[in-house]
């Protein structure tokens, strides 16, 4: 997998994730700030991402070996303000409460994972733009 991020705003860093050279999902991430934990995103690089559950998230992929971070998942969410420095995961952005935002997060989110539902991890390259 192969998330490409394509714009880095003050509003957040937005992605599109691909599998091979196939465009399925966008992303939403905090905007870079350093790799400070919880309010920026993660360096660019490749890593492993493993399957992870918690009462919060129970089915989903937590991304591994970032250095000085831990808890980095793909989830939903609308606005950057849902994420502690993890990657959001819809099919559309848009304006939402005054805001650019990723919206069908749920149904995107959905189709990442039935993508990868064989899967117990899987490594994604990041790439910044």
């Amino acid at each position: 997998m192969i998330l490409k991020r394509v714009q880095n705003t003050e509003f957040g860093m937005f992605g599109v994730i691909m599998d091979g050279n196939i465009p399925f999902a966008l992303t939403l991430e905090r905007p870079w700030l350093n790799n400070a934990n919880d309010i920026s995103c993660i360096p660019a690089g490749k890593y492993t991402c493993e399957r992870f559950h918690s009462e919060t998230h129970p089915n989903t992929f937590q991304i591994t070996n970032v250095k000085g971070r831990t808890g980095i998942l793909f989830h939903t969410g609308n606005l950057v303000s849902a994420s502690a420095g993890c990657v959001l995961v819809g099919e559309q952005y848009e304006l939402y409460k005054g805001q650019p935002a990723i919206l069908s997060s749920k149904k995107g989110f959905s189709e990442f994972m039935k993508k990868l539902e064989n899967e117990t991890s899987f490594e994604i390259l990041i790439i910044d733009p």
